[in-house]
């Protein structure tokens, strides 16, 4: 199941990449297109404004790039003795994939909750091995299986 749940998460990324490149694109070109028809203070600020736009689309499409190389060092046949970036954590209150922070996957009807290291829970979780408790919405939890 880690590697439908990597799968998953990377599509997830992609799709979510090309939407930021799309929207940046789109900003520059109403940028462009501001200074095209500039006449005056009124249309350098709306220029500026698609600019400011264009510039947080970047910063967003940035920061997906950088947790989807994350994904792309995880070797989903590797198997864990303790948590660590990659791991497919079973608890006694659900599935967990630390990673990057996307939230909770449905995976063919098993739920999966995709949490990132530096999360709460991501560290709570992290260098603990099959057996140990952790605490979860204020309740003590067990660790099932690493995987």
């Amino acid at each position: 199941m880690k590697a439908a749940v990597l799968e998953r998460l990377k599509a997830h990324l992609d799709s979510r990449m090309q939407a930021a490149l799309e929207a940046m694109q789109s900003a520059q070109s109403s940028a462009n297109e501001e200074t095209k028809s500039s006449a005056g203070d009124k249309y350098e600020t709306a220029r500026a404004m698609a600019q400011n736009e264009r510039d947080r689309h970047a910063q967003l499409y940035d920061q997906i790039r950088q947790e989807r190389a994350v994904l792309d060092r995880i070797d989903p046949l590797f198997e864990f003795q303790r948590v660590g970036l990659g791991t497919l954590v079973k608890t006694t209150a659900g599935y967990f994939f630390v990673a990057v922070s996307v939230g909770l996957l449905d995976m063919a009807g098993t739920k999966v909750i995709a949490v990132s290291p530096q999360s709460p829970l991501g560290a709570s979780l992290m260098g603990k091995q099959r057996g140990d408790s952790f605490l979860f919405q204020q309740k003590k939890c067990l660790i099932e299986e690493i995987g």
